[in-house]
């Protein structure tokens, strides 16, 4: 350690918000260059080589085979594929000294579907699965939590290559299976999630994600052993209901009554009804939103939901995608003078806009403001909401009868309890950290650049694609949150950087005699971290090999006068002395009992 390139700090970084971010930072594994931009110091790389080590061999082993394409990518295969346009600010673009254009790779969809549509042309060459470890480029607005969300990250993207949708059913379960095998080698705990593939396309979408209280995505677990991204959740819609009977809307005035609280308690109040009484649950609230398009085009929403239910922003995100999405501003609600801030209802939305009302273009039928409702606003259903009229609100307001919408929409929060949709009981929420994620992409980049091979008839047919991505920056991250505690980080034998740290404490040249004659036996073996600097004090050194967190810490020390050494596991926290003649042989065989263990 007097001359290894690493330096501890005892103050956690002002931005680090999160334990990985602040340990990997003090323990000299990352050191920030920009916002979301880290360097890789040597005991940060160890540990990242390991990890790819393990996603190599799991890779190779399911018969994938190792490509590597450069970051810096034309734009042109991004435009066929509509990516220039969709990835909106998130993308890095850049132009030569030509002008011409080019971008800093936040994913490889488009090079991989070149590759094999440039070398193969017929099905006897598939199946086939490619991947690389490299890194990624994407201009995240808020990066954060260190290595979780960065600008610049490591990751490994697989795409496999099939003739029919069986084959690519074949292909997506051998990377499945892979992925659960590089994760228990691991050692990192995850939950496999239905998810939506976003702006990536395609069918059958699953995460990898690992519970952990820090996690930006949050996710949902029921008792039968259902999983899922909370974005991708499907609301069970009740049947619809019969509109016979029912008693006619009704405008109430309602004064000061912009928010459901206050509804809730006027109309209990001033209009109570006889069986039961009034709930948020009775109100349907709509919420404004507004659109951003990919070309900047500013379209508002209504979202229609019951009002004890709040907007989940990456709900709603997730079912509009690529769009992004704001809170409708002002200056957007006013090119809508129908709507009355506050007491906006369904009379005015969607089909019934005025807008539409006037036209009868067939092209102009979505004309006005679009409505979209939560699939528990069904057919028969009867609800409290705004007349349009400042202070004012209709009773009785029944779905199907006096109003229709344009579709349904997930955008309302799901909560703990909610019904799984596949009746295997009530949902339990909880948060994790997606370091995995599968797609069946299916033939979306194939049609768009044209990757087209000769069947056994002669017939030009277009292939069927499937993406497989770890984020492997990340799973450092994530396993950096799950392998510490107070003092430090406390590696797995496996993915240390070092699996013994030798520590010379005290002043004696036989002290350190010893310490070094240790570490070059151990080494023999293992890799060893020897602290050899003489100038610092046994608490430093102590202080230091807790924050490292390598997983067995030699102390050659006082105890050297009795003609014994301590062994400290650092995980465990178990502390024994032994004589210095059997260190060795004994840590030899702790660290051969946890690799046995590990397999």
């Amino acid at each position: 350690m007097s001359n290894y390139f690493v330096r501890t700090l005892r103050e956690d970084p002002a931005d680090a918000e999160v334990n990985s971010h602040k340990l990997l930072v003090r323990a000299g594994y990352i050191r920030r260059v920009a916002p979301g931009v880290y360097s890789w110091l040597p005991l940060g790389l160890r540990v990242l080589r390991k990890i790819e080590a393990v996603i190599r061999e799991e890779m190779d082993a399911s018969g994938a085979q190792e490509v590597l394409f450069p970051a810096l990518l034309p734009k042109e295969p991004y435009e066929a594929t509509n990516r220039w346009t969709e990835y909106g600010p998130n993308l890095f673009r850049l132009a030569d000294r030509r002008g011409n254009d080019y971008l800093l790779a936040p994913t490889h969809e488009e090079m991989f579907t070149l590759l094999v549509k440039d070398l193969y042309s017929s099905y006897k060459d598939l199946p086939l699965t490619l991947y690389q470890i490299q890194t990624k480029y994407r201009d995240e607005a808020r990066p954060r939590a260190g290595l979780i969300r960065g600008r610049e990250f490591v990751m490994k993207d697989a795409y496999s290559f099939d003739l029919a949708d069986s084959g690519l059913d074949d292909s997506y379960a051998k990377q499945r299976e892979a992925y659960q095998k590089i994760f228990a080698r691991l050692g990192l705990e995850v939950v496999i999630c239905s998810a939506t593939a976003g702006a990536m396309g395609g069918s059958r979408s699953e995460e990898f994600l690992h519970p952990c209280e820090i996690g930006e995505d949050t996710f949902v677990r029921s008792p039968g052993g259902y999983a899922a991204n909370a974005e991708a959740v499907v609301t069970t819609a009740p049947d619809p209901l019969s509109t016979e009977g029912l008693p006619e809307a009704e405008v109430k005035p309602t004064p000061g009554t912009k928010t459901i609280e206050s509804l809730v308690e006027l109309a209990n109040r001033d209009f109570p009804r006889e069986d039961r009484a009034w709930t948020a649950a009775d109100t349907l609230k709509n919420v404004m939103v507004t659109l951003v398009h990919p070309d900047g085009t500013r379209e508002v929403l209504a979202v229609g939901l019951p009002g004890d239910r709040e907007v989940d922003m990456k709900r709603l995100e997730a079912a509009v995608s690529p769009a992004e999405v704001e809170m409708a501003t002002p200056e957007d609600l006013a090119k809508h003078p129908e709507l009355v801030a506050g007491f906006i209802g369904p009379q005015v939305l969607g089909p019934q806009s005025p807008a539409r009302a006037e036209s009868n273009d067939e092209d102009d039928k979505l004309a006005g403001v679009r409505y979209l409702v939560d699939p528990r606003v069904v057919a028969g259903t009867q609800w409290i909401a705004g007349a349009n009229q400042e202070d004012h609100h209709v009773f009785n307001l029944v779905m199907g009868r006096d109003f229709e919408v344009d579709g349904t929409i997930e955008a309302a929060e799901v909560r703990e309890g909610d019904p799984a949709p596949d009746g295997s009981g009530p949902l339990e929420l909880a948060r994790g950290i997606e370091v995995g994620h599968i797609f069946q992409l299916g033939r979306k980049y194939a049609e768009a650049l044209d990757l087209k091979v000769l069947d056994e008839n002669g017939k030009s047919q277009v292939v069927t694609m499937g993406s497989y991505g770890i984020g492997v920056s990340r799973v450092l991250a994530a396993l950096a949150e799950q392998n510490c505690d107070d003092a430090g980080l406390a590696w797995p034998v496996d993915l240390a950087p070092f699996q013994v740290h030798v520590l010379a404490t005290g002043k004696g040249e036989e002290i350190f005699a010893t310490a070094e004659e240790l570490a070059e036996e151990l080494s023999q073996n293992f890799e060893v971290l020897y602290d050899d600097r003489p100038k610092v004090s046994a608490g430093v050194k102590f202080a230091d090999s807790e924050l490292l967190g390598m997983p067995y810490v030699l102390v050659v020390g006082r105890g050297l006068k009795d003609g014994q050494v301590e062994i400290r596991d650092r995980r465990s926290g178990e502390r024994f002395e032994l004589p210095v003649a059997e260190a060795v042989a004994r840590l030899t065989e702790m660290i051969n009992a946890h690799q046995e263990g590990a397999k």
